[in-house]
């Protein structure tokens, strides 16, 4: 009786006789009946406080009553009750006996612990209710407590069943029914626990079109993350689309993420902004506060001088931490969780070696082991898993966030910030920087995770080992500071690498830019050397970290063997009496295998977090760039007389030289002309209206809206129409007014879709006329107060330019009660403006109407009178006087036919083609084609160098077990030094092996990627324009940076890590099965199983990564266009559309991404299942058969196993990232089947060696066409040209005149005809050959960024007096001579630090040094001022006398002396003759002339 009353005293002593030490184990009533009952109450009594706080933060509305939650109220209800009847049955049982001494028998635990049950039950039940309340479809917290519960009743059930059986008396009928009701209810419970409730009323989610289904996902499915199967069965079954894809979680989204880190950014800004400016204001206060009190003041101003050197940057590390660190703490907690549980393995090996040592050990023990181990290491799976995705999803967010922050960043730059950084570099910004976060957030908690396992484990080694430990810790920490050494020197040939990446990629980007240029000039080789031998150096540096990695691979790789061999080694040695028995052996071995990983990992987190800290540094930089000053230009709305003035402003592009202007007013509603010579700072009038300039002194107000028109168009990559609402909404009779008006009519009838044409990138399929009105169309469209035109009529014809100035921007336009700035160089223009500006090296010299400043007789009146045509002056009024003519308007039918060309479908349309997805598997051609690139023998050797170190690895570890099985003879090992020797050989091999197999990968890496981009390079320089004008530069560019970066540095690792793991997987099998062959039964069915998951998954996560990286593209080819539209996107206020674009974008990118994350969780969880499978059996048929199994070999067959999970995950890894990875190789050759130009040089040159020297051009039946399913652009053009005759060739927009020169330089080879120079049939010559000898000065003018001597000779195959001869004849003699670099002088990107006239006469200059003997000048003279055009036409006449020059021109008045004009009209030849001629004949020549006013 008194044992009742002791019950509590024993329950924390279990008596081991019973639980331990007997074949059928069993636990005291005590402990059940207390312990067992209070542990699930103390879980839910310590969560319920903390789950509660989280609910109430966290609510997703509430969930409307289910069956499923009223089944789940009265379960717990009727818990409830059955604990409140056991205490009810405990009173009872208690008033039954007597109030003697009876009453000690009945122990308090009978009443305290169904009390307590009954209590948590109840709280149980509230909490369930109050989940729903908060929306929670599926709870974690609860299910965690119905498991433990479960667990701890099912030990009770199991002894009160044996209680039953063997001692039937005890029996208490009450007790026993209310336990096996209260025991089905809870299995009940779990169940219903398990399941997901139904979605929350108002949530999210039920918003999105193809919501995730994760949300309503049940706790089970979401730690094994189950709820993604669907989409990996339907990625098996046919390759995933688009629309397969789900939304994002909103948490995830770019306008959820990208604000909060741009905000904590800012406060960055401002907390290091504010000290500075205190410094700034104190030396005012601080000497009148010193001088009463006598201190000199110079003291107190030197202080003050020294304190700004002090002030921090602003941390964008700190604001990173703010944004995500919280979520991404909830990580490092699963991450200690999972360091503990590593250790367990080989704690339980030890015990399993123990087992099968001692025979006297009951059989039960050895399964309840192998169970042991197996529930743990699932743990550790789900909780690795979970771990890992909390990283990959922070990572994801933090992509999201960065390349948020830089597009917006991109908008408000200032111009001389944006000088700095090149848009190649802005997007290495958002492409590898953003990236090489992503990969740091997985590892960072190495960082501290990697020491714990290393203290860890040397504890445990320490206990099993002793003192012996210590060498092979010194060994590790030798090993430290070499690759210390090695990360460093990493880290420099990186910075250098980048170096020369950003310089290649920055260079191909500017070649694809002007690729048209390129092959008019045949450039192509000079470039392709450019680009070469900036890939050699990146190359060279690659090569120096290949042999560096190669050492660190060694040394890594090597560092476990010679730690366990410096430990054996020491431990036999120290004294006779150290046996090396199985158990010391192993369980070493075990913890170091665990040991290898943070090794490895620690140097890899290091130079990933070096990388990660020089991308940080790159966008801390681009980040903290000034921005334009918001307030430079004020926007007033008060009804005040002007509409624009400038008071005494000094503005200029960067701080130090200011091109100044005085000030301006301008009246409302006036048309105000701008007049002056290249370079006199017009543009910069209207960048200084638009605030795009520093501000240096004075004030500028601008009244109301402003539209932009830029000197060089802006066209989006999206259709016409797009590209003229520009975000606007839909009006439809204003948008036919103003395409009327900006004469796109006759245009739209040319298009193939009309307006829903899409137009390439950079308006590729639109003339520099098209491009202009386009460009006007927008601004007209957009309906402003106040309009900056910056020379639009530059690149239309005479007549088509009168059109526009009439219908537009003269006083009868659409725009007449608007005010207008035009920049200009047409003076036919000038009478009608009511203000004009005359402009000289940046300042306003004259201003007044077109009379006064006539009547003043300054310089605006004599530069009109040397260029204004005779009969001008002879008009009386001086006034021009209009005709109207519509003539090209009466060949148009009404504009409903024309607009109505939208049935046209728009599939015409479209011409920039896609990144396409390839889908199905990567071929293994690819494969071929890399080994092939690799070089076959370098590959093989490769492979049998890795057979050979995994095979001396497994044989020592075979000896290895041998030596522990020696007979132990008077307590030592006889042949231990035999045995120590064979070891230490065994890993000397080893580690030759890794290092030749390292370098021998490297080395094959870096030839594979040096053949791979030069092919590339080659091919894509030989396509012709088509195939730039069908590709966006985005893909190609994609191509160079992505793609080639995957193989110069990606895939070679990748390699070395798929042979490693693979044998490592091929090797554990091998050592289980000699050990117990029984597994070979479970080996097949779980290999089978393996494979299916692979198969499975592997079809999906390709087709994701390749879904990503196609949806990749366009967010870069979208910020390329927002960096080269950014002054036109502020100037028309559309920052909000663009950035929610780019933000659409990016989530569109990133909505592929997140499944290809989760698709990698699930696959981990079932092979990790897979892999702890066969740990499993592999301990279950060891402690089946251990009398027949040796120690030895029993912890060689397991401690393998054991690795066995990691490396099986690793090979799926790795395979499939192989197969990802190795589609780049397959990206990188499709340019080898593209369609090809024709060959650049033919061997046997069969031209005279000064061809041509004539310059007679013969063109007979002539015609081509752009593309095969278009009518033809020119046909049947039959003309004869001598040699040195002057040819002009006019024509309204559109009529071919472009591609007539095209044609002769056969950038478009022609369908029909022919064109003979000098006798010789141009098609039968090597491009090469034809295009060095003719000349073109293009309407583009493209410079790239170099030297100005590079831009003038890429082949430097003239001398320098050569070259300042032409430049002198092109009048940029005077110009060039003031620079400080002279020749040298760098030009920026597309040549910005030039103005467009000037870059028109570097071309000029061009011409000049090649002359050829036949010139052709396409409009050449667009963007120039009248004085320099008569300069540039001077030049002409006199340096190209005896030369054949064609000119295309819109100003007829250069081609009113030419021998002939050449009329073309739709493509056909309209008239031949000399001008007198044709204005005789009245045709269209005539009617030209008239609108231009030179009849």
């Amino acid at each position: 009786r008194n044992e009742r009353g002791r019950c509590v005293c024993v329950a924390w002593h279990p008596d081991w006789n019973r639980t331990w030490h007997v074949g059928n184990p069993d636990l005291t009533q005590c402990f059940q009946n207390t312990v067992l009952v209070w542990v699930p109450c103390l879980y839910l009594w310590v969560c319920a406080p903390i789950y509660f706080l989280y609910l109430k933060s966290h609510d997703r509305g509430y969930i409307c009553m289910t069956h499923l939650n009223r089944a789940k109220t009265a379960v717990g209800f009727l818990l409830w009750i059955v604990c409140w009847a056991d205490v009810f049955y405990s009173f009872w049982e208690r008033s039954q006996h007597d109030s003697g001494a009876s009453s000690s028998t009945q122990a308090p635990v009978n009443l305290v612990s169904p009390t307590m049950l009954g209590i948590t039950m109840l709280l149980a039940t509230l909490l369930t209710q109050y989940e729903r309340l908060k929306g929670v479809q599926s709870s974690g917290v609860m299910l965690n407590f119905w498991l433990v519960a479960v667990l701890c009743a099912t030990v009770t059930f199991r002894s009160k069943i044996i209680q039953a059986i063997n001692e039937p008396l005890t029996v208490c009928v009450f007790r026993y029914t209310t336990f096996y009701i209260y025991y089905t209810l809870l299995l009940i419970s779990l169940l219903l626990s398990a399941l997901s409730d139904q979605p929350p009323l108002f949530s999210e989610a039920s918003k999105d079109a193809n919501p995730c289904p994760e949300i309503g996902a049940s706790f089970l499915s979401r730690i094994s993350f189950w709820w993604i199967t669907g989409l990996i069965v339907t990625g098996y079954k046919r390759p995933l689309e688009q629309k397969d894809l789900w939304c994002l979680n909103s948490e995830d989204r770019s306008q959820r993420v990208v604000p909060q880190l741009v905000r904590r950014w800012n406060n960055e800004c401002l907390k290091v902004k504010r000290p500075e400016e205190k410094t700034l204001y104190s030396p005012k206060k601080a000497p009148r506060g010193e001088r009463k009190e006598g201190v000199p003041v110079e003291e107190s101003e030197i202080l003050i001088m020294k304190t700004p050197q002090k002030t921090r940057e602003p941390s964008l590390f700190w604001a990173l931490c703010l944004t995500f660190g919280p979520y991404f703490l909830i990580s490092s907690l699963y991450k200690i969780i999972q360091d503990i549980l590593m250790f367990v393995g080989p704690n339980i090996l030890r015990l399993l070696i123990q087992f099968v040592n001692d025979s006297s050990a009951p059989s039960w023990q050895g399964y309840f082991y192998t169970a042991l181990l197996f529930v743990c290491t699932c743990f550790q799976t789900l909780i690795l898993q979970k771990y890992f995705h909390v990283c990959f999803v922070t990572g994801m967010r933090l992509r999201t966030a960065i390349v948020g922050a830089v597009y917006r960043k991109a908008l408000v730059i200032s111009n001389a910030a944006r000088r700095t950084s090149t848009v190649g570099e802005i997007v290495n910004l958002m492409s590898v920087d953003a990236q090489r976060f992503m990969d740091l957030i997985t590892y960072i908690n190495m960082i501290w995770s990697a020491p714990l396992q290393v203290i860890l484990a040397l504890y445990f080694l320490w206990q099993n080992l002793g003192p012996s430990v210590l060498a092979g810790v010194a060994v590790m920490v030798l090993m430290v500071p070499i690759n210390g050494v090695i990360a460093m020197k990493t880290k420099t040939y990186q910075v250098a690498q980048m170096k020369s990446k950003d310089n290649r990629i920055k260079l191909m980007n500017e070649v694809l830019n002007g690729i048209k240029v390129l092959k008019l000039y045949a450039w192509e080789l000079a470039f392709k050397d450019k680009v070469s031998a900036i890939r050699e150096s990146e190359l060279r540096v690659l090569k120096k970290a290949a042999y560096l990695g190669a050492i660190s691979t060694f040394t890594w790789v090597c560092a476990p063997f010679l730690v366990a061999l410096s430990t054996f080694t020491v431990y036999v040695m120290i004294d006779e009496r150290n046996v090396l028995d199985a158990q010391k052996a192993f369980v070493s071995l075990a913890l170091f295998n665990i040991l290898r990983f943070p090794l490895n990992m620690l140097p890899m987190v290091i130079s990933s977090m070096v990388q990660a800290s020089v991308s940080m540094k790159r966008l801390c930089v681009f980040l903290s760039h000034e921005e334009l000053q918001e307030d430079s230009v004020e926007r007033m709305a008060v009804a005040g007389s002007d509409s624009i003035s400038i008071e005494d402003g000094v503005f200029s592009w960067c701080r130090n030289d200011a091109p100044t202007l005085k000030s301006v007013r301008i009246p409302d509603g006036s048309l105000v002309a701008v007049v002056g010579h290249v370079g006199s700072g017009k543009s910069s009038l209207l960048s200084a209206l638009l605030g795009e300039m520093e501000k240096l002194e004075g004030s500028v107000s601008v009244k109301g809206s402003v539209a932009y028109v830029p000197q060089q168009a802006w066209i989006q990559n999206a259709t016409l129409k797009d590209n003229i609402v520009f975000g606007q909404e839909r009006k439809e009779s204003w948008y036919h007014r103003v395409v009327e008006a900006c004469a796109l009519l006759p245009d739209l009838e040319i298009l193939p879709a009309g307006d829903g044409t899409e137009i390439g990138e950079k308006g590729v399929n639109l003339s520099g006329g098209q491009k202009q009105r386009v460009s006007l169309a927008r601004a007209v469209y957009c309906d402003c107060a106040v309009y900056l035109l910056d020379d639009p009529l530059s690149a239309v014809d005479a007549h088509v330019g009168k059109h526009i100035f009439e219908k537009v921007v003269g006083p009868q336009g659409v725009l007449k009660d608007r005010t207008r700035v035009l920049v200009t160089h047409g003076l036919s223009f000038l009478p009608q403006a009511d203000l004009i500006l005359v402009m000289v090296e940046g300042e306003i010299t004259e201003r007044g109407s077109y009379l006064e400043l006539m009547a003043r007789d300054g310089a605006f009146a004599e530069f009109l009178r040397t260029y204004a045509n005779k009969e001008q002056e002879d008009d009386e009024s001086g006034d021009i006087c209009y005709l109207h003519h519509h003539h090209q308007l009466a060949t148009v039918r009404t504009e409903g036919e024309v607009l109505g060309k939208k049935a046209k479908n728009a599939e015409v349309g479209r011409i920039t083609e896609a990144d396409k997805a390839n889908t199905g598997r990567v071929k293994l051609s690819v494969f071929w084609e890399y080994m092939k690139a690799i070089g076959v023998v370098l590959s093989c050797v490769s492979i049998f160098l890795f057979f050979s170190h995994h095979f001396a690895s497994l044989f020592s570890n075979y000896w290895l077990s041998l030596w522990t099985d020696d007979p132990v003879v008077n307590g030592t090992q006889p042949s231990r030094e035999m045995r120590l020797g064979v070891y230490g050989a065994l890993g000397a091999s080893q580690g030759i092996a890794v290092f030749c197999y390292s370098i021998s990968v490297s080395i094959g890496g870096i030839l594979a990627s040096r053949y791979l981009h030069q092919s590339m390079l080659y091919n894509v320089l030989r396509s012709p324009m088509s195939f730039f004008e069908r590709t966006p530069s985005g893909n190609l560019v994609n191509r160079f940076s992505k793609e080639t970066d995957t193989i110069d540095s990606i895939i070679p690792s990748i390699i070395k890590m798929f042979m490693g793991s693979m044998f490592n997987v091929v090797g554990s099998c091998v050592v289980i099965l000699i050990a117990t062959p029984l597994v070979a039964i479970i080996i097949p069915p779980l290999g089978i199983l393996y494979f299916f998951v692979q198969r499975f998954y592997v079809a999906s996560s390709r087709q994701l990564k390749r879904l990503e990286s196609v949806s990749r593209s366009p967010v870069y080819t979208h910020f390329n266009e927002t960096l080269l539209g950014a002054s036109v996107i502020r100037a028309f206020g559309e920052q909000e559309r663009f950035i929610r674009e780019s933000d659409g974008r990016v989530d569109h990118n990133q909505k592929a991404y997140y499944p290809s994350i989760v698709a990698n969780r699930w696959l981990a969880v079932r092979l990790e299942f897979v892999g702890n499978c066969i740990v499993m059996f592999a301990a279950l048929f060891a402690v089946m058969a251990r009398e027949s199994l040796s120690p030895g070999i029993m912890g060689l067959s397991i401690s393998y196993a054991l690795q066995l999970t990691a490396s099986l995950t690793w090979l799926v890894r790795m395979s499939s990232d192989l197969e990802t990875n190795i589609v780049a190789v397959e990206r990188v050759k499709e340019y080898e089947d593209t369609e090809k130009e024709a060959d650049w040089r033919h061997d046997q040159s069969s031209l005279p060696p000064g061809w041509p020297t004539a310059g007679n051009i013969d063109i007979r039946g002539f015609g081509l066409r752009y593309r095969e399913d278009q009518e033809l652009a020119v046909r049947n053009i039959t003309v004869a040209i001598h040699g040195g005759e002057k040819v002009g060739i006019v024509g309204r927009t559109g009529a071919g005149k472009s591609s007539l020169t095209l044609g002769l330089f056969r950038i478009i080879e022609a369908c029909e005809g022919e064109i003979h120079i000098d006798g010789v049939n141009i098609a039968t010559l090597g491009l090469h050959e034809l295009r060095s000898r003719i000349t073109i000065i293009p309407q583009d003018p493209v410079l790239f960024s170099g030297s100005l001597r590079m831009n003038l000779d890429p082949f430097d195959g003239y001398s320098d007096e050569e070259v300042w001869r032409a430049l002198e004849l092109s009048h940029l003699k005077s110009f060039v001579s003031g620079l400080p670099d002279k020749l040298n002088h760098e030009c920026s990107e597309g040549g910005e630090n030039l103005s467009l006239g000037q870059r028109q006469l570097v071309c000029l200059a061009r011409a000049l040094l090649r002359k050829t003997k036949i010139l052709v000048l396409d409009e050449a003279t667009a963007a120039v001022d009248l004085e320099t055009d008569n300069l540039i036409q001077s030049t002409i006449r006199t340096q190209f006398d005896d030369c054949t020059v064609l000119t295309i021109a819109h100003r007829l008045n250069t081609i009113m002396d030419y021998t002939r004009v050449l009329v073309l009209d739709k493509g056909e030849m309209a008239e031949f003759d000399s001008p007198s001629t044709l204005i005789t004949k009245r045709g269209i020549f005539y009617k030209m002339a008239k609108d231009s006013g030179l009849v």
